[in-house]
């Protein structure tokens, strides 16, 4: 896995209304956050949104397929990752609105419960 900075740059770029979009690098690709909420990650040139449950019928509406990647087992694995629809690579509103239904999911994730200090 890799990733397009120049693609990161654009969503950052687009995103700037809603909030700050922060990136960490993962194994060769990019986690987008938007104010701290995980909501996409970048593989290649493609951005992946964050999906569950409550958006998935949006997604698949749009006929956004899902994450897949072959794990060290050879198994083919599934993430709550969304491919981005085509229109958000040279739409600014696109990118927002979709952004906003991923970064909706990210809100509604659980979340991680801090390690306990060992002793």
């Amino acid at each position: 896995m890799a990733f397009d900075a120049g693609l990161v740059d654009w969503v950052i770029e687009a995103l700037e209304p809603l909030g700050t979009v922060s990136m960490r690098r993962m194994m060769g690709g990019a986690t987008l956050y938007l104010d701290g909420i995980v909501f996409a990650v970048v593989d290649d040139s493609e951005v992946w949104f964050k999906a569950d449950a409550v958006s998935a019928p949006v997604w698949d509406e749009a006929g956004c397929d899902r994450f897949t990647f072959t794990g060290s087992d050879g198994k083919v694995e599934t993430m709550n990752y969304r491919r981005a629809p085509a229109d958000v690579y040279d739409d600014p509103d696109a990118m927002r609105e979709w952004a906003a239904l991923a970064v909706a999911a990210g809100e509604r994730a659980p979340k991680k419960k801090p390690k306990k200090p060992k002793a």
